[in-house]
């Protein structure tokens, strides 16, 4: 399993450090900024504790104005000020993280210069146009050398990009007209070649522009179960101010009200600001761990739905394969000579355009030495049609022609041989595609065409299966093509001949029955699927649409990178349950220092609570206050690095969670208030 604490992975490299050197400058500005009280409103239990803080300060400063004693006063503002501030510190520095991803995006916007096509069919005439002064539908010349101006679609030409901009990838990677990898991004640069765009983004929405409020950690919108877990600690801070009151209520009846510094102590040790103060920095850092594998949330909602996903639907081509159908091996019919199959099979492909014809041609050179011939004078080509499923060359000696079997078979009106037929029946049944060659009439032998599955992706799916997520293959190709190529990916299930209404169902229905539901695609026929899932994984070098419909882009165009965002979906759950563990039985064990303090003047029977022996009662009250702020300091990097996520039921979580967390959180509070108890008394503070 793969240890999403270190950030390794295919593509995200070595883990930086958690508390970067050059972020703590700005983290510490960001973090007096967030002192707004009107900031902290979202954040109930910080709010609080920043307007007790307040009030003691002012006290502190009565005092001192009326020559009372005012130390000791003091040392409790300080300190209940240093909470909030280390509460805003940390989600300063989850959010710094993301900004500085934003930095690096922003270099990588340009105000480039457009060649805008002033006649859709003619791409010599064009004038200069400013990026920025480009609309949506506008068609752009976009040649080697020249920066893409914005995001658009492709509708002529196909070139070579270099996306590192966005990506971070040197390699260039192909853009062409069709299928689905269309899309273009602004700020990438055509290497070689030449496209013609529609621009299909305004100014300042491009997919860089929502990258970098994305990263920003203040665009991000808190999630369900954050927010219900405000609800619950703003309903337990209520109900410690009530108990606090009450506690007035009981001691002025006695006689001897405490003090209001100490009542402030008491309130902000009871209230749980451990997980108050990280609950923000969770939730951020769970976004910037995806952007550190380059995969960009729209939400923190996709990114706790992927933490409890159990179904993932993946489509077959460009995702559990490699995509481009290539040529594995020539089958001459009975009495035809390999060499005339090879050579029927270069003239028959000299002409074709795609990926599967160049294939052919390159299979042919490798394995029989025939390199392609210049085409002859005369000569007839027939293109490839999706309509047909043909495509050839007709020369002076001869037609020839290559195209799925029962199309071919149709088109030349004969039979093929029974040995032909099982040839084309044994590759279809392996989870490959037989292409058959004729000569005039004359039917040579088949190709076989062979859509290689991703190196590792067996491994990668246990890996799932092992979380518990169901993988079901999504593709076009025949019950025998699916289940062969299902066989050798080893998902769980398949759905062939699917169609995007057949995808939609299925994950509709799947949500009935109360699962959440992944969904990987690129293309434009994923968009409704991507859009219906829980969450939606889309491919960087896919369709506009298939982008725009999910709520997750891969920059990298890693499907399988599914297996690290479920993993990070799931650490950022089990992280803020551990800490959540731990914050509440973390005031429990504060109850015996600060409240047998508070009390053991009018009850001293408390004195048998005072467990750690604490010097004094302002010693007991200050230790635990001190506790209190550094216990958030020290939880930092866990919150941002997350805890390590290991597959198991919840049942073993829960186990996990109370040994660890849940007895830690009681132990701390002993070592740490007895340990800084010690300190003042030597410093004589307390």
């Amino acid at each position: 399993m793969l240890d999403t604490t270190t950030g390794a992975g295919a593509t995200a490299g070595a883990r930086p450090p958690m508390l970067e050197p050059a972020l703590l400058p700005r983290a510490a500005r960001d973090a007096f900024r967030k002192l707004n009280p009107l900031a902290l409103l979202r954040n109930p239990v910080i709010f609080v504790t920043e307007v007790v803080s307040i009030l003691v300060t002012l006290l502190s400063a009565r005092s001192a104005f009326l020559g009372e004693p005012w130390a000791f006063q003091a040392w409790i503002a300080l300190w209940l000020w240093f909470t909030v501030l280390f509460a805003t510190f940390a989600e300063a520095v989850a959010e710094g993280r993301g900004r500085a991803r934003a930095e690096s995006l922003r270099k990588a916007r340009t105000e480039a210069r457009a060649k805008l096509l002033l006649r859709p069919d003619d791409r010599t005439i064009w004038q200069p146009r400013d990026a920025t002064d480009l609309r949506v539908g506008d068609l752009v010349l976009v040649e080697a050398g020249d920066i893409v101006p914005s995001d658009g679609e492709v509708v002529q030409g196909i070139a070579s990009v270099n996306e590192a901009a966005v990506t971070g990838e040197s390699a260039p990677v192909i853009r062409e007209s069709g299928g689905d990898r269309s899309a273009v991004t602004g700020g990438t640069l055509v290497v070689s070649d030449w496209i013609v765009m529609r621009i299909t983004a305004a100014p300042g929405s491009t997919f860089i522009d929502r990258m970098i409020s994305l990263v920003e950690g203040a665009s991000r919108q808190k999630t369900p179960n954050e927010i219900a877990l405000d609800i619950l600690l703003a309903g337990m801070t209520i109900i410690f101010l009530i108990a606090v009151a009450s506690v007035v209520g009981l001691a002025s009846w006695n006689g001897a009200p405490p003090s209001v510094p100490v009542l402030a102590a008491l309130l902000v040790t009871l209230i749980p600001t451990t997980i108050g103060g990280l609950l923000s920095a969770i939730g951020i850092a769970g976004m910037d761990r995806l952007v550190r594998f380059n995969v960009m949330a729209t939400s923190g909602r996709a990114v706790e739905a992927a933490g409890d996903v159990d179904v993932l639907l993946l489509d077959k081509t460009g995702t559990i394969t490699l995509g481009n159908r290539q040529a594995a091996a020539l089958h001459p019919a009975p009495g035809v000579d390999a060499r005339a199959l090879a050579e029927a099979a270069i003239l028959s492909s000299i002409a074709d355009e795609t990926p599967e014809g160049r294939s052919i041609l390159a299979f042919v050179k490798e394995r029989h030495g025939m390199a392609p011939p210049a085409l002859p004078p005369g000569a007839t080509v027939v293109p490839f049609a999706a309509q047909t499923r043909i495509s050839g060359l007709d020369l002076p000696t001869g037609s020839y022609r290559k195209g799925a079997a029962d199309s071919l078979v149709r088109a030349i009106g004969t039979e093929a041989p029974a040995a032909l037929r099982q040839v084309v029946e044994r590759i279809a049944r392996a989870g490959g595609t037989p292409l058959i060659v004729a000569k005039d009439r004359h039917l040579l032998g088949a190709i076989e065409l062979k859509d290689i599955v991703k190196p590792g992706i067996r491994e990668r799916f246990a890996q799932l299966r092992q979380m518990g997520i169901r993988t079901v293959m999504v593709t076009g190709d025949n019950r025998l093509t699916a289940a062969a190529i299902a066989t050798e990916a080893g998902v769980d299930d398949f759905i062939a001949e699917a169609t995007p209404e057949d995808k939609l169902r299925y994950i509709r229905d799947a949500q009935g029955e109360g699962r959440l539901v992944a969904m990987a695609g690129d293309g434009t026929n994923d968009a409704p699927a991507l859009a219906q899932a829980d969450v939606g994984l889309a491919m960087q070098t896919g369709t506009q649409a298939a982008r725009e419909a999910g709520n997750m882009v891969d920059l990298d165009s890693d499907p399988t990178k599914l297996i690290e965002v479920v993993e990070i979906g799931k650490q950022l759950l089990i992280t803020r349950g551990a800490l959540t563990t731990f914050s509440i039985t973390n005031d429990v064990a504060k109850y015996f220092a600060i409240l047998p303090a508070i009390f053991v003047a009018q009850y001293p029977d408390l004195q048998a609570l005072n467990l750690m022996r604490l010097a004094s009662p302002e010693s007991a009250i200050l230790s635990a206050v001190i506790f209190n702020a550094l216990i958030i300091v020290a939880l930092v990097p866990l919150a941002l690095r997350g805890v390590r996520y290991r597959p198991a039921g919840a049942a073993a979580l829960l186990r996990r969670n109370l040994l660890i967390y849940g007895l830690g959180g009681i132990v701390a509070p002993f070592i740490g208030i007895k340990l800084i108890d010690i300190l003042l008394q030597i410093l004589g503070i307390a």
